[in-house]
């Protein structure tokens, strides 16, 4: 992917404004003109309200769009008030946050090249992207050997096969991997508790926990569900994830797409609910048109705290 479309997204109430984004996805089908039809549906709808009294729910959109309004309107309803939205959601976490940096499929010495780098920079945690085939596991047991001391987590992207991911998953513990995040194609979750109560180390579901009846039907089965912000709806969705989760005590990682700062920057508020944090969107562009949230250490952290905390570059 060379480029990737975004819109950015302004809510203004008594001179006060809060911003959000929303990007292009093929997969699911969201490209400008969608968004911006959607967001004009949804401005029909928000005009006539105030959102400081209430933060709006409920509009008539894609989780993408929906997720953008929310954030506009916690920006909003935060700098109105004077305080960050991690205080007016209640999930201050503890600063700076440590985030993982993706190294794709690619040759072993590339993988290991790119690895060494990121921890050179500071990256404690990296993701390994991973495939179906045996010798896959190569390329993790030499960046392991390379750096011993840094948290890996793996992500086959749904590649394995239910009656594979039991070898591969006691492959993978052998090589102190921190959790392995939808090794089998999404549709099955209940082969994929299967395959997680069978599993050395934790197993985390991706795209078989995008809703609140996703994770109930999946209830403690899992270690982990993988909460992405513009996938679920925004703040307020993420957090009622979260709590279903709780309920069953299962863990939460936070993973993003790719996007500014602006649009990752809703996530990072929410982080001090998350025992993996997968927020390295912003750091894949070559130019970032917001800051404010940092990583590029492997570190996040927001340093003005009010609303969301980012400004134009």
């Amino acid at each position: 992917m060379a480029e990737r479309g975004a819109v950015t997204v302004a809510a203004e109430h008594d001179g006060v404004v809060g911003h959000g984004e929303v990007v292009t996805s093929v997969y699911y089908g969201l490209d400008v003109d969608r968004i911006e039809r959607e967001l004009a549906a949804a401005q029909r709808d928000l005009a006539p309200l105030d959102p400081t009294s209430a933060l709006v729910t409920g509009i008539s959109a894609s989780p993408g769009v929906r997720s953008a309004v929310d954030a506009a309107l916690h920006d909003l309803v935060a700098r109105s008030r004077g305080v960050a939205v991690y205080d007016l959601v209640g999930t201050a976490p503890s600063w700076p946050v440590p985030t993982a940096r993706t190294i794709g499929i690619t040759p072993t010495h590339r993988a290991v090249a790119s690895a060494c780098e990121l921890a050179s920079q500071g990256f404690r945690l990296l993701k390994v992207k991973i495939g179906a085939e045996p010798d896959e596991l190569d390329r993790v047991k030499a960046i392991r050997d390379a750096l011993p001391d840094v948290r890996l987590l793996l992500d086959p992207n749904g590649a394995w096969e239910p009656e594979q991911a039991a070898d591969m998953l006691r492959a993978a513990a052998g090589f102190d991997v921190d959790a392995v995040e939808q090794p089998i194609a999404p549709g099955t979750p209940d082969v994929l508790a299967q395959v997680a109560a069978d599993s050395p180390i934790p197993v985390i579901a991706d795209e078989d926990a995008r809703t609140v009846d996703d994770v109930r039907a999946l209830g403690s089965r899992v270690h982990g569900i993988n909460i992405k912000l513009p996938e679920c709806g925004g703040i307020r969705a993420a957090r009622e994830l979260v709590d279903t989760a709780r309920e069953f005590g299962v863990d939460v990682m936070l993973g993003c797409q790719v996007a500014s700062s602006l649009g990752i920057a809703p996530a990072v508020h929410l982080t001090g609910l998350a025992r993996w944090v997968d927020l390295d969107g912003h750091l894949l562009l070559a130019r970032d048109p917001w800051t404010g949230i940092g990583g590029e250490d492997g570190l996040l952290r927001v340093t003005d705290t009010t609303g969301l905390g980012v400004r134009p570059a």
